[in-house]
């Protein structure tokens, strides 16, 4: 390639990378945050931080994970800190409608029942999946082959509900139900596999395809993603203030490219809006 034309090249890509910056961080001047989060200079998320690779401890007990990056990074367009409050999922929302949070940020799925309850700024995709032991010995492919297996699931989650209604289709067409076993962390239910205790951990596909590339050697999928739903941050009904806060300053952060970044971190840039 000519020097010319390498050197217009840069001075063109250079040009691209300033624009979005500028236009990222016009969008970032924009967010108009709630005067009491001023005050509070922080903004503190409940979250169930026991689900990699969207929220869980790291090696030195801190939280991390693409959550704990979008939470951090939203927190400081509002020009405050980001806090966490670690919460089981299954009491997740009513611990943001009794005010121990000002959010939640923790792979909640859009749900029309939710909506009921919450504002929502959605952020990504998120789909269903099943872990299995390596080998899948048990030929599981999906839901419909749980009958009489050990599966277990997360109190409170969206995998749980579908085995409870597919025990109501094992039952009206006779066959046995599947044996839900349910825990109050995700990290017990893949423990729970892991051990032996039960045949399948239910969850969602990120968590699972995380623990099949960290523990090829141990785990497998058993069949295709299913469930596909909007997840989202949410914020209180009587909270209109700080969901526009939220929704301005992730905006900002698709404008100029820094939320597909955190996801291609974490290997989840399959799961991004368009």
């Amino acid at each position: 390639m000519p020097l010319q034309q390498f050197t217009e090249r840069i001075l063109a890509a250079t040009l691209t990378a300033g624009l979005l910056a500028l236009a990222g961080s016009a969008m970032a001047a924009d967010v108009m945050t709630p005067d009491r989060i001023k005050s509070a200079g922080k903004i503190v998320y409940c979250s169930d931080i026991s689900g990699p690779p969207l929220g869980f401890f790291d090696e030195n007990s801190q939280p991390t994970g693409s959550d704990i990056d979008l939470g951090t990074e939203i927190a400081k367009r509002l020009g405050v800190k980001a806090e966490w409050a670690n919460t089981p999922f299954a009491g997740i929302v009513p611990a943001l409608q009794a005010k121990n949070c000002d959010a939640i940020l923790s792979q909640l799925f859009d749900k029309p029942k939710r909506r009921e309850v919450v504002d929502f700024v959605d952020y990504m995709y998120s789909s269903q999946s099943l872990l299995v032991a390596k080998g899948n010995p048990k030929n599981i492919k999906g839901l419909e082959d749980l009958s009489g297996i050990k599966i277990a699931a997360e109190n409170g989650t969206t995998i749980q509900s579908l085995v409870e209604e597919q025990n109501k289709k094992f039952a009206e067409a006779g066959k046995a139900p599947a044996q839900l076993v349910v825990f109050p962390k995700d990290n017990d239910a893949r423990q729970a596999l892991q051990t032996g205790q039960v045949d399948v951990y239910g969850t969602t596909y990120e968590s699972a395809a995380y623990f099949l590339q960290k523990a090829g050697h141990i785990f497998d999928i058993g069949g295709e993603p299913f469930g596909k739903i909007l997840t989202g941050i949410a914020i209180r009904k009587d909270d209109p203030e700080l969901k526009a806060a939220i929704q301005a300053a992730y905006d900002s952060m698709k404008a100029d490219g820094s939320h597909l970044a955190i996801l291609k971190k974490w290997g989840m840039e399959g799961d991004v809006l368009n």
